[in-house]
């Protein structure tokens, strides 16, 4: 089974590669010193420290694991892969609410690139698959729990 193609903006790529190097070079090194620490303590059986330091050091490795998975597997959308006419994965997108009147302006990224906090919506949200592919001046109609939201595109930008 072929796994899952990780899109990834230039920015995005570097933030995994340097959580990686992190988790490696720093973290790793902090783990294996609480446990020889925790250790030294005497009987690990009843050891909390002990037991705190080890589901950390599986936290890490796991999550070790799955950044090199998903570097392994990334495609990164450079601004030339951009297109300012139609929305696609790395455009900046201003939308006007039609039930509000306010204007929300989100960059499209990948799954693993997205931070709500930070207007970066996954391509794969709600309102970025319904986004995709669109261009300025039309409506778009967001299926959510809730109802309906309406967007209109003002601007595509790379």
């Amino acid at each position: 089974m072929s796994e899952k193609e990780v899109l990834l903006t230039p920015g995005g790529l570097q933030k995994l590669e340097e959580e990686l190097e992190y988790l490696k070079s720093v973290k790793r090194r902090e783990v294996a010193e609480r446990i020889k620490t925790a250790i030294s303590y005497g009987d690990i059986s009843e050891n909390s420290e002990y037991e705190d330091a080890k589901n950390e050091q599986a936290f890490v490795e796991g999550r070790i694991i799955t950044l090199e998975k998903m570097l392994r597997n990334a495609r990164i959308i450079k601004d030339s892969d951009v297109d300012t006419d139609v929305v696609s994965i790395g455009s900046t997108v201003s939308l006007k609410d039609l039930e509000f009147g306010e204007v929300v302006e989100y960059t499209i990224v990948g799954s693993a690139e997205s931070d709500p906090v930070e207007n970066r919506i996954s391509n794969e949200s709600p309102v970025g698959r319904a986004l995709l592919g669109r261009r300025v001046g039309e409506v778009v109609n967001v299926e959510v729990p809730d109802g309906v939201l309406q967007y209109e595109i003002l601007q595509i930008k790379k």
